[in-house]
C-alpha cells in the first residue's frame, strides 16, 4: 500500500505515459541498430538495449506503484495527524509546516515528509498541543504540534 495525493497519482500516470512513448522510440532505435550489421560489436545496439531495460524496469515500477496507490483525501475527518495532513509545529523559536505524504512524494526541502520517516511516524495519530520527539539529521528534536490542517 502506497499513500499518494491525487496530484501525485496524476504525475505517476504522466510519467508512465512518457515512458510508453519512449518505449516506441527505443524499439525504433533497436531496429536501426540491427540494420548496422554484427550486433556483438554494435555500440548503438548495446546502448539501445540498455535504455530499453531501464525504461521497461521503470514502467513496471510505475505500474506497481499505481496499482498499490491509496489516494489520500484532502478532507479532514478528525483532529489527529494522518497522511495528507499539514502539521504546524514549533521547535524552540522556529515554526515548521510539515505536509505528511507517502514516501514516493516526500520532498523535505518543500516541507513534504514521508509518513514512514522518523518524524512522520512520530506525528501520526497525535493531536494539537502534544509534543513529539523524532530523530533527525540534527539529532533528537522535540516539536510541539500547534495545528493540524
Amino acid at each position: 500500500m502506497q499513500y499518494i495525493s491525487r496530484e501525485g497519482l496524476e504525475e505517476l500516470k504522466a510519467e508512465i505515459k512518457q515512458h510508453l512513448k519512449t518505449r516506441q522510440e527505443i524499439a525504433k532505435s533497436l531496429e536501426e541498430a540491427k540494420g548496422q550489421g554484427d550486433l556483438s560489436e554494435n555500440a548503438e545496439y548495446a546502448e539501445a538495449k540498455e535504455n530499453q531495460a531501464f525504461n521497461e524496469g521503470r514502467i513496471m515500477e510505475l505500474e506497481q506503484m499505481i496499482k498499490n496507490a491509496v489516494v489520500i483525501s484532502k478532507t479532514r475527518k478528525d483532529d489527529k495527524v494522518s497522511v495528507g495532513a499539514v502539521v504546524k509545529a514549533k521547535s524552540g523559536n522556529e515554526t515548521f509546516h510539515f505536509h505528511i505524504v507517502g514516501s514516493e512524494e516526500a520532498d523535505p526541502a518543500k516541507g513534504k515528509i514521508s509518513n514512514e520517516s522518523p518524524l512522520g511516524k512520530a506525528l501520526l495519530g497525535r493531536k494539537a498541543g502534544e509534543i513529539v520527539e523524532a530523530e533527525t539529521p540534527r539529532g533528537k528534536v522535540k516539536y510541539k504540534i500547534v495545528g493540524i490542517e
